[in-house]
C-alpha cells in the first residue's frame, strides 16, 4: 500500500494516487479536491467522460464532484465554489486496513468577496480499504456569525449498461423531480430504474441506497446528509454538454448524497461531519444482487 503524488509541469502538486490492499485504488485530483478514479475488486467503479477537462479549467465531469455552499443554480455559479477551488493536501499515509489523504479548503478573499463572503474551513478524508471508499467532509465555521449551506458529494458511478442498472432504497420516500418541475410525488418502486433524462431530489432518505448491475451492487451509507440526488442526463440532455460525450449517458448513474432540500446551520466555531461509505458487494456464484 502507498500513497504517490504526480505534480504538474509547474512543479505543483496536482493529483495524487492511494494504492490500497487486493489492487485497489484511488486517484484524486488537487483541483476542487476530485476523486477521479476508484479500484476496487479489479473493476472501475466511477465514471469521469472522455471529455472531461483536467486541466483546471471547469469543474470535472465525472468521478465525485464537491458542491459547496450552493447546490444548483444561485447568488454563487452553479454548484458553488468547491469543485473549483485549488485544494492543499494536508496528510496521506497507509493504516491498517487501508491508505487514506486528508485535503483541506478554507476561505479567502475571492471567496470572501463573493455573495457567500464567510470564513470557513474544510477538511475532507478520503479513505481506501478493498473493498470501501470513504468521502468524509468536516465542515468548520470560522466566522464570528452564523452561516447556513447546503453541500453535496456529485457521484458518477460506473455501470456497463444503464437499462440493466437498478437503484433500490428510495421506496416511500417524497422527491421533487427537477425535470417535471413537480415536488412532493412518492417513489413507489422497491427497484429504480433510469429510461428517460432523470434529475430528482429525494428527501430524508431514511436507510441505505445501493446501485446494482449483474451479480455487484455498490452500497451507499450516509452520515449526517439528509437527501439523495438521482441524476442521467440522457440523450437530449447528453448532447448539450461540450464535456460529456452524445452516447455516455449509457455508462453512468449519479447517485449523490448531500443536504440539498434544506440546509447546514452552523454558528461560530461549530463543526459538522457529513459524508458516504461505498462498499462493493459482489456474487462469487455469478447471483443477481
Amino acid at each position: 500500500m502507498s500513497v504517490q503524488k504526480f505534480s504538474n509541469a509547474d512543479g505543483e502538486l496536482e493529483r495524487i494516487v492511494l494504492s490500497g490492499p487486493k489492487g485497489a485504488s484511488a486517484e484524486i485530483y488537487m483541483f476542487g479536491a476530485t476523486v477521479t478514479s476508484w479500484k476496487s475488486m479489479g473493476k472501475e467503479r466511477l465514471f469521469v467522460s472522455k471529455q472531461a477537462k483536467l486541466d483546471g479549467s471547469k469543474a470535472v465531469r465525472g468521478g465525485i464532484p464537491l458542491v459547496f455552499p450552493q447546490f444548483g443554480p444561485g447568488d454563487l455559479p452553479q454548484h458553488g465554489f468547491a469543485r473549483t477551488r485549488k485544494w492543499t493536501l494536508t496528510e496521506a499515509a497507509v493504516h491498517g486496513e487501508g491508505v487514506y489523504a486528508r485535503l483541506e479548503l478554507n476561505d479567502n478573499y475571492e471567496t470572501r468577496a463573493s455573495k457567500w463572503p464567510y470564513k470557513f474551513s474544510i477538511q475532507y478524508t478520503i479513505d481506501l480499504t478493498a473493498t470501501k471508499l470513504s468521502t468524509i467532509m468536516k465542515y468548520e465555521n470560522v466566522d464570528d456569525q452564523p452561516f447556513e449551506f447546503t453541500s453535496l458529494m456529485h457521484t458518477y458511478f460506473r455501470v456497463p449498461r444503464i437499462s440493466d442498472t437498478v437503484v433500490t432504497g428510495l421506496k416511500g420516500v417524497v422527491y421533487a423531480d427537477k425535470v417535471k418541475g413537480t415536488d412532493g410525488a412518492k417513489e413507489e418502486r422497491e427497484d429504480v430504474k433510469i429510461d428517460a433524462n432523470e434529475d430528482r431530489v429525494y428527501k430524508d432518505v431514511p436507510g441505505i441506497v445501493s446501485v446494482g448491475y449483474g451479480n455487484e451492487r455498490v452500497l451507499v451509507r450516509r452520515f449526517n446528509f439528509k437527501d439523495i440526488v438521482l441524476w442521467n442526463p440522457w440523450a437530449e440532455k447528453a448532447t448539450e454538454m461540450s464535456d460529456f460525450g452524445n452516447d455516455e449517458y449509457n455508462e453512468m448513474i449519479c447517485v449523490e448524497v448531500g443536504t440539498v432540500a434544506s440546509r447546514i446551520s452552523l454558528n461560530p466555531g461549530q463543526v459538522i461531519s457529513c459524508g458516504q461509505l461505498l462498499t462493493v458487494e459482489s456474487d462469487s456464484n455469478g447471483n443477481k444482487l
